[in-house]
């Protein structure tokens, strides 16, 4: 696998560094016609620089309710919520966006990808939002490192879903994000392919050093993480080694 260019990875802190991740009390709760539904309920949980996370529980239970919460795409509705020394509670929307260009990379179940944009045109909005002038190099590099050096002028209507997943992560590590948040990324890919893309998705969290938040069903891939969170019901009930 070809490599992208980058500066020295950003190994995980000492025991004794503050967490990447601290959330305290954290509730999450939206309003629906038959009343409040309390999706997140005290949730209370630490993550050191460099770890990898599996998110695991039933469907319901606040796993996605969490990541979007993790990347300032919803606001908590209790308690409080630390990202890289960033208070996302009391940041305003532009300030929100600044922190995800800047620190967080986003990989859905759904690939999320412009239809009207190329591959590369895809990897490169993040970076030419943040005034990169390398940006279609980065972009093209970073194509390269996920086996679609051939694929950079394909639109997604072109490419096989896997190759379309590998484009989704292409751009999510580009700007080398110190958080990476991943939801089913293969929830929509045979086991084939969809082993093929987490086998590039960990070699690339190793090759940054990225923290890692993946939400999975699939017992195997949760256990290639450091470290299992499973969540119940808007609680976290168990917290504990892979």
């Amino acid at each position: 696998m070809d490599t992208l260019p980058h500066a020295a990875p950003k190994l995980a802190g000492a025991p004794g560094d503050a967490p990447l991740i601290q959330a305290l009390g954290l509730g999450f709760q939206v309003r629906a016609q038959a009343g409040e539904i309390n999706i997140l309920r005290g949730v209370d949980l630490a993550v050191r620089g460099g770890e990898a996370v599996g998110i695991v529980g039933p469907s319901g239970s606040g796993k996605t309710s969490l990541l979007m919460l993790l990347a300032g795409l919803d606001r908590p509705t209790a308690g409080s919520l630390s990202v890289a020394g960033h208070d996302l509670t009391r940041m305003g929307e532009d300030a929100l966006a600044v922190f995800r260009r800047e620190t967080v990379g986003i990989v859905f179940q759904a690939f999320h990808l412009v239809p009207t944009m190329t591959a590369i045109e895809n990897v490169a909005v993040p970076l030419e939002f943040a005034g990169r002038a390398d940006a279609f190099d980065r972009a093209e590099a970073a194509l390269r490192s996920v086996g679609l050096g051939h694929r950079l002028t394909h639109y997604p209507g072109q490419l096989s879903g896997g190759e379309q997943q590998r484009v989704a992560l292409a751009r999510a590590f580009v700007a080398e994000p110190r958080l990476l948040l991943a939801d089913e990324p293969t929830g929509n890919l045979d086991r084939g392919t969809g082993g093929h893309v987490m086998d590039l998705l960990f070699g690339l969290r190793e090759q940054f050093g990225t923290t890692l938040l993946l939400i999975t069903h699939d017992p195997l891939l949760a256990e290639r993480c450091e470290r299992q969170v499973r969540i119940e019901d808007g609680r976290i009930v168990a917290d504990g080694a892979a």
